[in-house]
Formats: structure tokens, sequence, C-alpha cells
């Protein structure tokens, strides 16, 4: 136990021995100190006696009076303390055992100080919490990161900008949904744990359920199951999803994160990217981008409409120099001349590094993640995705090789968005789910499995349909301009302290 924390605890034993409840259950808040502050002048002038409640972040002694800043999460005030208004006692009682950390609440009326700082005068004053541990480094702010992780209480409290992020945070769920909701999208609740993990290439974690005897997995997507409430009628759905992956760990991954996924039947990808626009348009405007511009890792990122476009098979042609149409799976694929090999072997000569025995989907992900992704900085669609990366999403009608969907990238790599025409073919689907569990056999442990609830639900029909998923902890980092998503994940997954 550190010395502060022993001298704190004698004092929490002296309050208790002179009949003061150091931890009183009814508190008399009064008014928040930002909404004193906007009204200062006006009742100072009329004289209007307040009660604040907060935490003191600074106490100053001088005598017979004591100035201390109480700070109540909205804003901070100054407050002055003398002997000869609160009374001897009261005022030896403050001197002896509060400490910079604790809450009181206060009364009394405003004032300004001969230097103009807006002040409250207590008349009286409360101890409402005692708390035994000072405040980091007094106040000047936590640095140390592996610190400001793990006790992200002492970063909301020691570092302002962090608690603005998740106020930030919290607006852009609130927009998105209500954007949703005006636009006749429903929210739905769709089970975290499932019995088969699906809608996404990722491994799962694992548990078990005791009374049923039963592996279950945490959901890697809601998507499958908002798929069946399309079937089930549901023509506009959404979810804020808070899934699971067990995957790495870096400054875009954090095994447990938060997305919106919806569903809209009777559209299509097409119509996907026109409403992405709108809904982008919309939100930036109600966090104050109004000229649709953000600041992000020292660039201008401009969210005017339209945003750009680019095919897979350019972009990667683009940036790599690697034609993906000459490869494919089969050799009846259309326009391949060359198969899974030849395809690997031309992107480790580009500089991919790639896994012997990767899939052939695998290898196509790795080249896009390589050397598309680092070099998008404007929002952009990257459109018509190989199917062997799309086991979801519906055939191109005019070349079967590639899938109607969309990613939206921006800020070098970070995608935001991941949309489809989704695959409403129960043949086509089961057959893809078929390949994806090979994959799987052949050891890919984040291909999807064969889901034949989900297979059978399509066979009552399911109308065509676009889906999308947002990433929220990627999106508040872009806002916020954030490089690290554990900055905007209130408690993020660390390693475990020895």
């Amino acid at each position: 136990m550190s010395d502060e924390y022993i001298i704190r605890l004698e004092k929490l034993n002296k309050i208790k021995e002179v009949g003061v409840n150091p931890y009183p259950s009814i508190v008399e808040r009064g008014h928040e100190i930002k909404k004193i502050l906007s009204h200062f002048d006006e009742w100072m002038e009329k004289g209007t006696e307040l009660k604040i409640a907060g935490r003191i972040r600074s106490i100053r002694l001088h005598g017979g009076a004591a100035f201390i800043d109480l700070d109540d999460g909205t804003a901070k005030i100054q407050i002055h303390v003398k002997k000869d208004v609160v009374g001897s006692s009261k005022f030896d009682f403050f001197g002896g055992f509060v400490d910079t950390a604790d809450f009181i609440t206060a009364r009394g009326k405003l004032f300004k100080t001969k230097r103009g700082e807006n002040t409250l005068e207590a008349k009286d004053f409360r101890l409402i919490s005692k708390t035994l541990l000072p405040l980091p480094e007094k106040w000047h702010g936590l640095s140390d990161i592996e610190t400001r992780f793990r006790k992200r209480y002492l970063d909301l409290i020691a570092n302002p900008r962090v608690k603005e992020i998740f106020r930030t945070r919290s607006r852009i769920v609130k927009t998105l949904r209500d954007f949703l909701v005006k636009e006749d999208f429903i929210e739905v609740e769709t089970p975290m744990l499932q019995p088969i993990p699906g809608g996404a290439n990722a491994r799962p974690f694992v548990t078990h359920h005791n009374a049923l005897d039963t592996d279950f997995y945490l959901r890697i997507a809601p998507e499958l199951y908002l798929k069946r409430l399309i079937i089930g009628g549901f023509d506009k759905v959404f979810e804020v999803a808070r899934c699971f992956r067990n995957e790495g760990i870096d400054y875009l991954h954090n095994p447990e994160f938060t997305q919106i996924e919806l569903y809209w039947a009777y559209a299509d990808y097409g119509n996907l990217m026109k409403f992405v626009e709108k809904m982008f348009k919309d939100l930036l405007k109600e966090l104050g981008f109004a000229d649709l511009n953000i600041a992000y890792a020292g660039s201008q990122i401009d969210f005017n409409p339209p945003f750009g476009k680019m095919t897979f098979r350019n972009a990667v042609l683009k940036y790599s120099g690697i034609d993906v149409e000459k490869f494919g799976e089969k050799p009846s694929s259309v326009k391949a001349t060359a198969g899974k090999k030849e395809l690997m072997d031309a992107a480790r000569k580009e500089g991919a590094e790639i896994e012997d025995g990767a899939s052939f989907g695998k290898i196509l992900d790795e080249i896009f993640k390589t050397f598309v992704r680092p070099k998008i900085k404007q929002p952009t669609f990257i459109v018509d995705y190989p199917i062997a990366l799309s086991p979801l999403a519906k055939r191109k009608p005019d070349n079967p090789n590639l899938t109607e969907r969309f990613q939206l990238l921006v800020g070098k790599g970070i995608e935001l968005v991941n949309a489809f025409s989704e695959l409403n073919d129960p043949l086509d689907q089961e057959e893809r789910f078929k390949k994806q569990q090979e994959a799987r056999e052949a050891g890919e442990e984040e291909a999807q499995r064969f889901d034949k609830d989900f297979i059978e639900a399509m066979r009552h029909g399911m109308p065509p349909t676009a889906g999308l998923g947002i990433g929220i902890d990627r999106l508040t980092a872009l806002l916020t301009d954030s490089h690290n998503i554990k900055e905007v994940i209130l408690f993020p997954t660390l390693k475990p302290e020895k």
C-alpha cells in the first residue's frame, strides 16, 4: 500500500469517528456547472443562491480561506471557502480531512474575483465521497499508453480530449440510428450466441452452454439472422451489433467491436452506394463538418459526393501491376489463363507475404490488403469483387466470376463500409457454402461453415436484397482523427498483466 493510501485511510476513519458519513446516499446536486457558467452574470446580479456537486481538482489554502477547483463532468468552476463564512469547525474539517479528488457539494452565491474569475462563495459545503487514492500526476495528464487503456477511468479524468472522443462516438451512433429510422428501417436484435458462426470469414470464439451441453459461438456478424428477417417479411432492418472475432490485434482490429448492419429488400449495391453518400453527408453535417471535409492524419479528406469508384480488378492492376482476370481457380473460369500457383508467384514477386497453402480467395485478399488499401486516401468505392472473396454476394450477370459488392475505403486503408447485392439463390448459396467448408477442411480456419438452417430459410424465398456493414470503431477513429481504434473503444482488449 502507498503512503498516500494509508494517510487517506486514516482520514477516512477519523471522519467516521466525528460522526460524518463519508458516503451519503442522498445528494442534492442542484445545477450543472456548465449551465451556471452560461447564466453567470445574470444569476450573479440577481444574487441567486446555488448548489453544485463535483470532484475537487485542486485546493489552494491561504490562511483562513481556500480556493477549490470543482469539476462535475460538464465544466469546472472555482469555489471560495472562508473560515468566517462557513465557521471554524467546518473550515477546520475541510483543512484536515478533505483532499484533492474528493467529491463535495457546495452552496452559495456567485461573484467575480479581482482577476475576473467566475467563483462561487461557499456558504456551506458537504463531503459526499472520500477518495483513497490520488488522481494521476496531480491532474497534469496521464500519458502512459498502457496505463491509459488499462485504467480508462483515470484516462477520462486526466485527459479531456478522451472524454470528448467518446461523446462524439455516442453522437455518431445516435445520428446513424436516427438516419436509418427516418429512412424507414426497423431496429432489431439478433443472437450473440450462435450454434453456427456465419456472415463473415473469421475465426470465432467458442463457449459451452452447460444446461444444453452444447458449444455456442460468439457471433462474428449478425448477417445470416438479419437475412432471415428479410425472408420473414421485414423489408428494411438494421442492428447496432456487438461482434467478436478471434483474430490479431492492431491499430484497425480489436477482437470485440461494434458495427451497424442493415438489409434493404428490393435494392441492389448501386442503390446502396447512393444511400451511403447520403448517409455520410447527413452524419458529417450533424457533427459540425459543414463543408463535408475532415482532417485525418495530417490530410484533408473530402466526403462531398460523388465518391470515387474503381473496380477491384483495376485497383489491383493500378497499384500492383497484377491483372487478376488472368488467374482463376479452375481452367474454365471466364478469361482466366493461369491458376492459383501462378497468382501466388506473381503476388510474392511484387512483395506480398502469402503463406503456403493459401486458398485462391486468401491470395486475392492479401494482394488487395498489401497493394491497394494503403494507397486509397479519399473516399473511394472499390466495386465488383471476385467471387472467391464474396461467398454471400450476388454474381454479376455479365461475369459470373465477379460479384455485386463494394467496400468504401478512405484514409490510407480504412475499410468503413462493406456492402453487397445479397445472394438470394439458395442453390448457389449452398454450393458456395460447400466451397467454404472445403477450404476449412483444408486448413483455412477463417472460412465460413455450412449453415443448413440458413439454406432451408432461403429455400422459402428471399427477395432481391442489398446489405451493408459499417464499422463504428473505425468510423469514430476517422472522425476524431484517432490513429488507433483502442483510442475509441472504452475498454479495448489487452494482454493480461502478469
